[in-house]
């Protein structure tokens, strides 16, 4: 691997070589770009290739297509100056994104193992009765979804739904809708989920912003959701589903079994992840789930805003240190290590288990993320990012609103919210250079193409089958509740973004 030289480079020439042999200038780069995006949809869409592939592989042909040359694009066998557009796309973007996801992502399967969820939705239950259950379920989705990934959560919190629709006798959706509105939000908009770190990554915000523009944003989106939530429940009756609740009783059977007989009860998610592993046989403490939660959050928060508002200084300088993501991070997983796990009788060998279990099935979203470099670097170095920016600054159209429709057609077109949140930011980021645009600023265009991400799910989706299935929704009403639920969501938090960035 070379490493880019410190000093800055002069601008390339422009390239006149590939497509722009027939077409050249501004009208050949535009038509690169066209048809890069379409190639993109093509091969996700319809040939079902695996979207780091396809990333890769676009980006390649558009580097091509728009004259680079192959030691432009690779670089050279030999060592040289020469710098490879996809290594240098690919490692800026994953030195900062991929050290969040994977620390964020053992945090998370601490506190599922752990069984803080269910914790702090039985806390949640209590205090706001049973007729405010689907507030509760809401509130929980919204909460526990911070440290953990959509599905994650899904699989985890959806026997709690069963169990509050099944005694209310009323429609799943009235409680599993709220859920999954706290859990889509979170993962839209908040780190350390991949979208809004990876995008983070590209503008070059600090997390801290993108926490604050986050909450801003996506407090007033998901109360959108909530709303809707509550009509769609009352006018769709939909049936827990009597598999996954037979499964579920048979779960707590086993478990009763094993006490009877002496034995280590565990949850099946625990099961094969090392001995000592006892989440239920000693509950975390709920005040002990929200510090775990909380702590790098503020800790990132307290780090952004010192250094607008204390003058330089030891003391910044110990707040920036512990805010920075990666010592946060870190500093709450070995708290959660410590709290959830060690004092509650786990063993080392189960921390390690669960830890590194974890983290098999981000490998996907990082090699994602990081394709996403790749394609932003190409279209930059190539000449079709700048070619893309004076045509959209002739549109007239608002770079946040350009931002959150790109997204939005990208996310309807191919189903996955993270290569629409990376495609977008590839093509979003050259629009702004130069123009001198605050971090807050920033944070909002992040949060725009966030919001674009989540419009529509449908059959295209795995997110949507995965709601279809869980909870035993026929593809029909899937479209009318929760299609629609997330494209509340995400207007609603584009609507709050536009608003704001008005004013910052």
């Amino acid at each position: 691997m070379f490493l880019a030289a410190t000093t800055p480079t002069p601008p390339p020439p422009p390239h006149t070589g590939g497509l722009l042999a027939l077409i050249p200038g501004t009208a050949g780069l535009l038509t690169v770009a066209a048809l890069g995006i379409a190639l993109l949809l093509f091969l996700i869409i319809k040939v079902r290739l695996q979207p780091f592939v396809a990333l890769l592989g676009v980006s390649i042909a558009v580097g091509l297509a728009a004259g680079l040359s192959v030691t432009e694009l690779f670089g050279t066998v030999q060592k040289s100056d020469a710098v490879s557009m996809i290594e240098t796309g690919m490692g800026g973007i994953l030195g900062h994104v991929a050290i969040i996801i994977g620390l964020g992502t053992m945090l998370g399967a601490i506190l599922e193992v752990s069984g803080g969820a269910e914790v702090l939705s039985a806390h949640l239950l209590r205090v706001f009765g049973e007729k405010r259950a689907p507030l509760a379920m809401g509130l929980t989705g919204l909460i526990f979804g911070i440290p953990v990934f959509f599905d994650v959560g899904i699989f985890v919190l959806a026997p709690i739904v069963y169990a509050a629709a099944k005694r209310s006798s009323k429609s799943i959706l009235l409680y599993c809708m709220p859920l999954l509105a706290g859990l889509s939000m979170t993962h839209a908009f908040l780190p350390p989920h991949p979208g809004p770190v990876a995008a983070a990554g590209l503008f070059k915000v600090d997390l801290g912003w993108i926490i604050l523009m986050g909450i801003v944003c996506g407090i007033p989106a998901v109360l959108a959701a909530w709303g809707y939530a509550a009509w769609i429940g009352k006018r769709l009756f939909v049936a827990v589903p009597q598999d996954m609740v037979e499964a579920a009783e048979e779960a707590k059977a086993a478990v009763t079994a094993e006490k009877a007989d002496g034995g280590t009860p565990c949850s099946n998610e625990a099961e094969s992840l090392g001995d000592g592993v006892e989440p239920h046989e000693r509950p975390v403490s709920l005040g002990t789930v929200l510090t775990i939660i909380g702590t790098p959050l503020i800790l990132i928060l307290l780090a952004t805003f010192s250094s607008i508002a204390l003058a330089p200084s030891t003391g910044r300088s110990v707040i920036e240190f512990f805010g920075h993501p990666f010592v946060a991070l870190t500093f709450a997983l070995l708290l959660s290590y410590h709290l959830l796990g060690i004092r509650r009788g786990w063993s080392r060998k189960s921390l390690e288990t669960v830890s590194t279990a974890s983290l098999k099935p981000v490998g996907n979203i990082i090699l994602v993320v990081g394709a996403g470099g790749i394609f932003g670097a190409v279209l930059k170095g190539s000449g079709v990012a700048t070619a893309l920016s004076d045509t959209f600054h002739n549109v007239g159209l608002p770079v946040i609103v350009l931002a959150y429709l790109l997204s939005l057609v990208l996310r309807v077109a191919q189903g996955s919210a993270t290569v629409a949140i990376v495609t977008t930011a590839g093509i979003v980021v050259p629009l702004i250079e130069g123009q001198g645009m605050s971090q807050a600023h920033l944070a909002l265009i992040i949060m725009a193409i966030s919001a674009g991400s989540i419009f529509a799910s449908h059959v295209n989706d795995g997110g949507f089958w995965m709601v279809s299935k869980y909870f035993g929704i026929s593809e029909r009403d899937t479209l009318k509740s929760w299609t629609v639920l997330e494209s509340v969501l995400s207007v609603a938090g584009f609507a709050v973004a536009a608003l704001v960035s008005l004013v910052v």
